[in-house]
């Protein structure tokens, strides 16, 4: 360098700085033009020195960026010589303290890219790297020059990128020896937009590279400076505009960091990531359209092949003649009819058609951001990009089904109004693809899973009060019957034992099948494969068993159908029951009912491969039972039956059997939802066979208190229940065997219930043998309780399901015993409002039913009674005797009192009642609370009593304001009752109509 240019540049003054960068110029492209390479390669050295020191003044380090900008401009393209010496220093002074040094260097490094152009390609990650933090420098001046750098950048790699391979002998050096960094130092693959190539192939000479480029983006992606987070998305704006690049193969490597963008406070970022987030996804699209049809016509194209080889029409073909040169003409070969043009030769150029979109990937980190941490644009965007995939990678997204349930359910009820209304279409579209596939295959000798014969587990021991677990009294009803799950201290036999790999919730993400990660791969060989072309679903889908990959070009033919039979399920149907199970902890009613509908159709599908009676998900449906929601308990419902359904019979009297014990457990369930569960099983289930198995095992249970309330609650949903008439219909017919046997098998658990028993013989029309009840009745302690379930049984006699009954009080030739039944009821009732109701219906009908003379012999109605006879009457009554005094003596024990066997209802050692219990009235209960009156002797040897509650005539008496509640609680009503001689008259009226 002459000295006078060397002062000049180091002078204080810009302008003599830059008129010595002039006359520099003007010596280099002597220098050049006389091929002096040595001096040309001395001055840059002096320049480097010059600015590279950092000892050097201010303005002459100005200066040497000032010259080596002029020294470039002279050189042109040559300058790529010595960009080994010329890149290095000054990207160094990219991040001097000195701003005037940033700027300097930004205008140098413009020209020195400006002429050099793709020749600077090899040093992209380096300037990228410095730019990215100039965006967001302090100083105006210094973002202005590097934003004229960048823009200038961006020109290059949007011309030059995708094609350009370096001339000169020196950056080819450098591309070779940042390749080989690339591969030993940091692992990356190069990867090109037509696949793995490896080194040395034409597609690994390009200056630019994206596979060396990634690695950078992916860790500068998450920065905080909405100035860097902005340059940022304008690179991957450029670079996915570029066709020849195809950014969208790398999406994996940044969408992480991408999303996030989508929070930052900034609007200009957030407007400009939502702009290529819609780009990529709409590309993502278009790519899997293409290669759909791309798919489809080489599967018909290798079908035409298929037909012709078994046709035999193999013979060479005249046109059209092709020749090679060699051997002459070649025949017609059907090779040609699978060969895919690629944008070589004839063929049209179809953008997207070589693309490998890793989805897999994709879907991974989109699952990740439907986590809660995210903010809620995040989550709002994720599921709408899930939710068009499944538009077009039905197939890539059914493995992360069990995954996709756990982030999508709890956010149908999202506060968010937008995630809300995405998830429930991610939710929607999910269950489609779901339902849609193809039933899981099963191989011919593995039918349906037999249960473990295993007996039931004993109970723990019981309280001195306690009485056995019903569940051992079944078992005796069933001793061959295999175990069941069974709920609040019986064991099931979970599948969690087979799956111990998973964690306490059920749900192992590691367990998940996770497609893996499929390098992009090079133009498919033409193949002339005979595999058959795989059927297609009903919705146009590929079945499971010959899945096509339609987010890769296929590298070999369709597997054989013979082998695909055995590949695995692409549910895994046991994991997404295990994410379901968990949703029914939400506290959103539109997530579990969600999951329930999600098992109801899971169970259709896959019925011997979820939810059987042996399965730990079975405790979880039997607790949800006990749900707040009445939506969340019909849908459970339906479930549990459309379990026992598809089950033996063994495992539906189980599931009986678990059901009374969940009610036993939680009385609060029976007598708040007990109703509406049963209602709902008999809608979804045979009534029928519910009831008998109820009382197949009330009739064993001995926790007599649950089985006299379980009874009483049957028989109420049995009179009353819609659902039921048919079954009511049925239980009147005791003329067949069907109907008798029916009827004894209910009668004997309803034995637990007096009024429930008695109610029973009125539903079926059995009148003698309910008068004969009536007899007993009068042996058995008369409490409130049962004076309520009288009152109740009153109240369903003016219902609409008896009135076949009130109109036989019309037949009383027919039916003489009905007066019997009803007015022996009467007699039972204190003077309250059910006892005037029941008066008033008798005497409305008193004149016909006695006021006749001699029945008329009715043939149809003996037959009948003959008929009928076969049910053996005085069986039922001793066995009735027999539970009654069971209740008596457990109702004595816990009050302390008698607890003879034969003191309940008054009968002597053979079982017969004694003559003394047949003259009293009532029972006589010592220490019971619903004892009645205590008779006294007064001062004059007079027999006085202590007025029961139950007697009108207490409500006048002194007493009567304490008693008062005690009253209302059976009659229902408040109102005082008429005196004493007014009530006294209306019983001597009553019994009057009686004799006459």
């Amino acid at each position: 360098m002459e000295p006078a240019v060397a002062k000049g540049l180091n002078d204080k003054l810009y302008e003599k700085r830059k008129g010595a960068a002039l006359e520099l110029e003007k010596a280099v492209r002597d220098a050049q033009s006389h091929g002096d390479m040595l001096k040309i390669q001395q001055i840059v050295g002096q320049l480097c020195d010059l600015f590279a020191s950092s000892s050097n003044p201010l303005h002459s380090r100005n200066g040497g960026l000032i010259g080596l900008a002029a020294t470039s401009i002279a050189l042109g393209v040559d300058v790529a010589q010595y960009l080994e010496t010329i890149v290095p220093p000054v990207l160094a002074c990219f991040s001097d303290p000195e701003s005037r040094i940033r700027y300097f260097a930004c205008e140098s490094m413009y020209n020195i890219a400006k002429v050099s152009k793709g020749e600077i390609l090899i040093f992209f990650n380096e300037i990228f790297d410095a730019l990215s933090k100039l965006a967001a420098d302090s100083e105006t001046s210094v973002r202005n020059g590097a934003e004229l750098l960048d823009r200038l950048l961006k020109d290059i790699v949007a011309e030059s990128g995708p094609t350009y391979v370096p001339h000169f002998p020196e950056t080819e050096k450098i591309r070779r020896e940042k390749q080989s960094d690339g591969i030993t130092g940091l692992g990356i693959a190069l990867v090109s937009k037509e696949g793995f190539e490896p080194a040395g192939q034409p597609h690994n000479q390009h200056a630019f590279s994206l596979a060396r480029f990634i690695p950078l983006l992916s860790e500068r992606i998450y920065v905080l400076s909405p100035l860097t987070r902005s340059y940022l998305v304008s690179w991957i704006t450029v670079l996915d505009s570029v066709p020849d690049l195809e950014l969208v193969s790398y999406l994996p490597e940044f969408l992480d960091g991408l999303l996030k963008y989508l929070s930052d406070p900034t609007e200009d970022v957030r407007i400009a990531t939502e702009n290529v987030l819609a780009d990529f996804l709409k590309e993502i699209r278009q790519i899997a359209q293409v290669q759909a049809q791309r798919e489809g016509v080489r599967l018909r194209k290798l079908e035409k092949a298929k037909a012709r080889r078994a046709e035999g029409d193999l013979e060479p073909k005249t046109p059209p003649q092709r020749t090679n040169g060699e051997s002459g003409v070649y025949g017609y070969d059907e090779e040609e009819e699978l060969v895919d043009d690629q944008g070589r030769g004839n063929g049209a150029w179809i953008p997207g058609q070589n693309v490998a979109v890793d989805h897999a990937a994709i879907v991974e980190i989109l699952i990740a951001q439907l986590d809660t941490d995210h903010d809620e644009i995040q989550q709002s965007t994720a599921l709408r990009w899930l939710t068009e995939f499944l538009s077009f990678a039905k197939e890539v997204l059914v493995p992360f089904t069990p995954r996709l349930i756990l982030a999508v359910l709890p956010n149908l009820a999202h506060h968010v109004a937008t995630i809300q209304a995405a998830a429930q279409m991610m939710n929607q579209q999910l269950f489609q693809v779901i339902q849609a596939l193809p039933a899981p295959v099963t191989t011919p000798d593995v039918g349906t899973p037999q249960p473990p014969q295993v007996t039931l587990p004993p109970p723990p021991p019981p309280p001195t009060t306690a009485l056995p677990s019903r569940a051992q009294s079944v078992a005796s009803m069933n001793r061959t019957a295999p175990a069941s799950p069974t709920f609040d201290g019986v064991a099931f036999p979970s599948r969690a034992s087979r799956d111990s790999n998973r964690d306490s919730a059920g749900i192992d993400a590691s367990a998940t099948p996770v497609p893996a990660r499929r390098q992009p791969a090079p133009s498919p060989v033409p193949s002339t494969s005979t595999a058959p072309e795989p059927s297609a679903a009903a919705d146009g889908s590929t079945p499971s068993k010959a899945v096509v990959n339609t987010s890769a070009p296929l590298t070999e033919s369709p597997p054989n159908l013979d082998q695909s039979i055995e590949s695995p399920d692409p549910l895994d149907y046991q994991l997404t029951v295990n994410s379901l199970t968990v949703q029914f902890m939400s506290e959103h009613e539109e997530t579990r009912v969600a999951a329930l509908k999600w098992l109801l159709m899971l169970h259709l599908k896959a019925p011997n491969k979820i939810l059987a009676m042996d399965d730990g998900t079975f405790p979880a449906l039997l607790k949800t039972l006990s749900d707040p929601s009445e939506e969340v308990i019909k849908h459970d419902l339906r479930l549990l039956a459309q379990i026992s359904s598809s089950s033996e019979d063994s495992y539906f009297k189980l599931f009986m059997v678990n059901l009374l014990e969940l009610f036993s457990t939680d009385r609060r369930l029976l007598e708040t939802r007990g109703s509406l569960i049963i209602r709902q099983l008999c809608l979804s289930l045979n009534s029928e066979r519910i009831y008998r198995t109820f009382a197949e095992i009330l009739e064993r249970d001995e926790d007599l208190d649950f089985a006299s309330t379980m009874v009483q609650k049957l028989n109420i949903i049995l009179i009353t229940s819609p659902e039921l008439q048919e079954f009511r219909r049925r239980l009147k017919n005791l003329e067949s065997k069907d109907g008798q046997m029916l009827f004894s098998i209910l009668y004997k658990s309803w034995c637990h219930n007096a009024v429930a028993v008695f109610s029973l013989c009125l539903l079926a029309q059995a009148y003698e043998h309910a008068s004969n009840l009536l007899q007993i009745f009068a042996e058995l302690e008369i409490t409130v309780q049962f004076l309520v379930q009288v009152d109740k049984l009153v109240q369903l006699i003016e219902s609409p399901v008896f009135t076949s009954l009130r109109l036989q009080l019309l037949e009383p030739d027919r039916y003489p015993y009905l007066f019997k039944c009803l007015y022996g009821l009467l007699m039972l009732l204190p003077q309250s409002t059910a006892f005037i109701s029941l008066r008033n219906r008798l005497n409305a009908v008193s004149s016909l039913g006695f006021l006749h003379i001699a029945p008329k012999t009715n043939v149809a109605a003996a037959r009948s009674k003959l008929s009928r006879d076969e049910v053996k009457w005085q069986e039922l009554l001793s066995h009735f005797r027999v539970v009654q005094m069971k209740h008596e003596k457990y109702r004595r024990q816990a009050a302390g009192g008698d607890v003879s066997p034969l003191a309940g209802l008054g009968l002597n050692s053979n079982g017969v009642p004694s003559a003394a219990s047949r003259v009293q009235g009532r029972r006589v209960t010592a220490g019971s609370k619903d004892a009645p009156p205590v008779v006294r002797e007064n001062a004059g040897g007079r027999l006085s009593s202590v007025l029961s509650p139950l007697n009108p005539r207490a409500r006048g008496s002194s007493g009567g304001q304490t008693l008062a509640p005690l009253m209302s609680a059976f009659s229902g009503s408040p109102r005082a009752v008429s005196p004493t001689a007014a009530a006294a008259t209306k019983r001597r009226g009553t019994l009057g109509g009686l004799r006459k």
